[in-house]
């Protein structure tokens, strides 16, 4: 038994719900007693579903949005969408969020993260190759900047605005409805609906 009481193995599973978004050390540790009680078939799928992940959740070699066993997400394979326009965000959690809007009807660009200097982070470890192929393909006539309103945020959106302008692109950027310093993954979709409709030019 390790100093919490609990078996090793209980510990590290607890420590290991602990990494994820807010989830504390009490949630955790219940989340790890609940799963006690499993039948062994169900803690199994779980364990095949979850090491099977990496293989059956790919990015969408298009945009980088999560899509399934290496093929296109179903925003880039649907006809319906506007190709033209493209929506900048950070990971593809945030696109969930704009989707439930209902409004936009173009497609999405995922940098994968925000510029950082001081996390390491820097423009090597942003992708923005293939949004410059597309850009200098001509079937990019506008970009819209959905980044996070915060210090890096504003630092990326120079960055994609600067490349996107002196190609000749129009590029806008989420105006009213979303607060200052706010994280756009967890806004309501009547925010985002605010924040799309109000754009502005950058």
């Amino acid at each position: 038994m390790s100093k919490s009481g609990y078996p090793q193995a209980v510990d590290e599973l607890i420590d290991l719900f602990k990494t994820l978004p807010s989830v504390g050390k009490r949630s955790a540790e219940r989340m790890a007693l609940a799963m006690l009680k499993w039948q062994p078939e169900k803690m199994n799928a779980l364990g095949e579903l979850i090491s099977s992940l990496p293989i059956r959740v790919t990015p969408c070699p298009e945009c980088g949005n999560f899509a399934e066993d290496g093929l296109k997400c179903t925003i880039c394979a649907s006809p319906l969408r506007d190709t033209s326009t493209v929506c900048v965000v950070e990971d593809p959690a945030q696109i969930r969020t704009i989707e439930a809007s209902a409004l936009y009807k173009g497609v999405y660009h995922v940098l994968g993260g925000k510029l950082s200097p001081l996390s390491g982070k820097g423009v090597d470890d942003i992708n923005m190759s293939s949004l410059v192929s597309k850009i200098a393909e001509g079937r990019v006539m506008e970009i819209i900047l959905a980044l996070s309103p915060d210090v890096e945020g504003q630092a990326t959106a120079v960055y994609v605005g600067n490349i996107a302008q002196q190609q000749g692109v129009k590029v806008t950027r989420l105006a009213q409805g979303l607060p200052a310093g706010a994280d756009i993954s967890y806004a309501d979709s009547a925010t985002i609906a605010v924040a799309l409709n109000g754009r502005t030019d950058f």
